[in-house]
């Protein structure tokens, strides 16, 4: 695609708020792409009109050759590149491709009616997302700014945060922003009811529970789960080795309750996770804890290693939790890691623990026994009790 594409960002105000720069990009397009609402808002300039096709990834590309070398214009609310179009149109096209024009992003504008500077809030879109992706930021005393998806995203917004003990938290919706319609609610979330205009911006001031942190090391009854689980310190080891970076993939094979892949996404909004688990009941939990730890993202692959394995996007780090005496298992694994990716894997067994020391042998890395004693009631009194030692094999690729 050798096509320049301009992103025009616009006020709610319309044509009439946009800047002589933006207004000549418009003037002089001979496409102009856009949401039906955007399009409505520019006068008659002879350019051929066309809406964004639904859904939009799936149609954009036939769109974008159907109009090769012509000058194309892309009209969107605010900042194209906050959760809009701009974004999309750069990961198709790359950068040099498209020139964005932004207006004042409806984040700038939110904060502005709230007195709330940018290093103060946290901002969450819920734009084409599961809604329970906003439970990670719940946190006493943290400033949300919320994108919303529809009218009805504050609702469920506030449903949540009575759900997971924020009920005394303050929502106030900001609807139509720039607009001469704009208009203000607010409500805590247990007396919130009702839906809003359909564009809203949700501010929320947490009050209530504590929340979790997003650092690792959730405590287990954070999870559901039948006893397959990576116990707290062991699993605190385990995505401590990992090394979680932004926008990074991590596998979780043989997840259990998906805690360890939990974890991983719940330390970036960027982070991503696939839990491989071939129990179906423990499959279904991990879909349930992902989505009320705040990471419903994390996709969930039913089937059993390797073979679940096959055909998933190259991961940056794996964690084998369970499973890696099966044959084939630790071998997919490191084949399909990334040259400098991480691989951590845990033996509770004897023969898993012999195949990780070969491991270790073959490819370096450190070998650690991890042994972790708590204290518990011992009669009348107290004393040590040792959890079941875990041999921890953790490795990069190609570091040998």
């Amino acid at each position: 695609m050798g096509s320049q594409i301009t992103v025009v960002g616009m006020g709610a105000d319309g044509w009439d708020g946009l800047p002589p720069p933006a207004r000549d990009a418009v003037l002089g397009a001979q496409v102009l792409l856009g949401g039906r609402r955007h399009l409505a808002l520019l006068p008659e300039t002879g350019a051929v009109r066309e809406p964004w096709p639904s859904p939009l990834r799936d149609g954009l590309a036939a769109l974008l050759e159907r109009h090769r070398d012509r000058r194309i214009v892309a009209v969107a609310s605010g900042d194209p590149l906050v959760s809009g179009i701009g974004s999309t149109l750069i990961a198709h096209l790359g950068a040099a491709a498209v020139t964005v024009l932004p207006a004042v992003s409806s984040v700038a504008l939110a904060r502005a009616r709230m007195g709330w500077s940018a290093e103060s809030v946290d901002v969450v879109t819920l734009v084409g997302r599961d809604v329970h992706a906003v439970r990670r930021a719940f946190g006493r005393g943290r400033r949300l700014i919320v994108l919303s998806s529809d009218g009805g995203t504050p609702a469920q917004v506030a449903d949540l945060l009575r759900r997971d003990g924020f009920g005394a938290s303050v929502l106030t919706v900001l609807s139509d922003l720039g607009a001469p319609a704009e208009a203000r609610r607010s409500a805590t979330a247990d007396e919130w009811s009702g839906d809003a205009p359909a564009l809203n911006v949700v501010c929320v001031e947490c009050r209530g529970a504590e929340g979790y942190s997003t650092a690792p090391g959730l405590p287990d009854d954070a999870f559901e789960h039948d006893g397959q689980i990576s116990k707290r310190p062991i699993r605190l080891a385990a995505v401590c080795a990992l090394a979680p970076r932004p926008g990074q993939l991590l596998w979780d094979v043989g997840a259990g309750a998906g805690s360890v892949g939990i974890e991983w996404a719940r330390t970036d909004p960027r982070c991503r996770a696939v839990a491989i688990e071939r129990d179906e009941g423990r499959a279904e939990r991990i879909v349930r804890n992902a989505a009320r730890l705040g990471v419903p993202s994390v996709a969930v692959v039913r089937g059993p290693a390797p073979a679940a394995l096959d055909g998933l996007d190259t991961p940056d780090a794996v964690f084998v939790g369970g499973g890696g005496s099966i044959p084939g298992v630790l071998e997919k694994c490191w084949e399909e890691l990334r040259p400098g990716g991480r691989l951590v894997a845990h033996a509770v067994t004897l023969e898993t623990e012999a195949t990780l020391v070969q491991w270790w042998k073959t490819h370096g890395g450190e070998l650690t026994r991890l042994t972790v004693e708590q204290a518990a009631p011992l009669g009348g009194f107290s004393g040590w009790q040792a959890l079941r030692p875990v041999v921890q094999w953790q490795v990069t690729k190609g570091e040998k």
